[in-house]
């Protein structure tokens, strides 16, 4: 179940840090805090696909997500 969180930890992380990335660029500034929200999230999201037993297949994904959704609602 941690890696799981992990996994939708460097999803969001990921996500957010792309607009913010495109809008440095935009106003011609260098997006150093974005890209480095960006390389932390693959690094969780490699470091969740690791240490899960036999890794996350693309499908599981939303799946995954959902269930940690549900997690924290609950």
């Amino acid at each position: 179940m941690f890696t799981d969180y992990l996994l939708t930890i460097g999803l969001v992380l990921g996500l957010f840090s792309i607009p913010a990335m495109l809008s440095a660029y935009a106003d011609r500034r260098t997006p150093r805090t974005s890209m480095a929200a960006f390389i932390l999230s693959v690094a969780i999201l490699a470091l969740a696909y690791a240490r899960h037993p036999g890794g996350y297949a693309v499908a599981d994904v939303p799946n995954v997500v959902f269930t940690v959704i549900a997690d924290i609602i609950k």
